[in-house]
C-alpha cells in the first residue's frame, strides 16, 4: 500500500513538474513576443507621481498607432529604436513645461518584470525587452504598458491583439487568469531566483 501511494505521489508530482515545463516554456515565448513601457518617476512626492503620469500620456499619445504595423517584437524594437528620439524629446518637454528641474533619459533595456495584469492579460514575470523611460533619478513608483502589441495605445482590456502575435498555447496562458494562477506563482519563483542569481 505504502509503495502504491509513493508510486502515486512521484507519478503526481512528476506530471506536474513536466506540465510547468511546458508552461514555462511557453511564459518564454510570450516574454519573446512583447516589447514594454516603462515609465519612472522622479521621486514618489505627489507633484512627481502626477508629472509621470502626464510623460505617459504624452509618450503613448506620440507613439500613436507606430507599432500597429509591427510584425512582432524585433520589428517593433526597430520602431522604438528609431523613435527613441522623439518620445524622449516629448516627454522632456512634459518636464520642463511642468518646471522641473531634472531632464529625461531613455533606453532599450532588458527589464525585470513581477507578474503583471493588464486587463484581462496576465503577462508572467521575468525579464522582458522594454523602452524605459527615467525621469530625473528615477527613483519613484514606476508605470508600465505593452508598446507591441500595442494595448498601450489601443486600451485594450481583451486579448485580440495578443493573439494576433502568440500562437494559441501563449494565448491561452495569458487570457487564462486564475486558471493558472499557482503556474504563475511557480514561473515567477523561479525567475526570481534566476534573476538574482544572474545579477549576484
Amino acid at each position: 500500500m505504502k509503495r502504491w501511494m509513493k508510486a502515486l505521489t512521484f507519478g503526481v508530482v512528476g506530471c506536474f513538474l513536466l506540465s510547468l515545463c511546458g508552461f514555462a516554456g511557453e511564459c518564454d515565448r510570450v516574454r519573446g513576443s512583447v516589447l514594454r513601457l516603462h515609465v519612472l518617476a522622479h521621486s514618489d512626492s505627489p507633484a512627481d507621481q502626477a508629472l509621470k503620469l502626464k510623460v505617459r500620456d504624452a509618450v503613448v499619445e506620440a507613439a500613436g498607432d507606430a507599432f500597429g504595423d509591427a510584425a512582432d517584437a524585433k520589428q517593433a524594437e526597430t520602431i522604438a529604436r528609431e523613435r527613441l528620439p522623439e518620445l524622449t524629446a516629448v516627454a522632456q518637454a512634459v518636464v520642463d513645461q511642468a518646471g522641473a528641474p531634472y531632464t529625461v533619459s531613455a533606453i532599450i533595456t532588458d527589464q525585470w518584470f513581477d507578474t503583471r495584469v493588464y486587463g484581462e492579460v496576465t503577462l508572467p514575470a521575468g525579464t522582458y525587452r522594454a523602452v524605459e523611460l527615467v525621469l530625473g533619478e528615477g527613483e519613484g513608483k514606476n508605470w508600465w504598458c505593452v508598446l507591441f502589441p500595442p494595448l498601450c495605445v489601443s486600451a485594450a482590456t481583451d486579448t485580440t491583439d495578443m493573439a494576433d502575435v502568440l500562437d494559441s498555447e501563449g494565448e491561452a496562458i495569458v487570457s487564462g487568469g486564475k486558471q493558472y494562477a499557482v503556474r504563475f506563482k511557480v514561473v515567477e519563483w523561479l525567475e526570481t531566483l534566476r534573476n538574482w542569481w544572474n545579477f549576484s
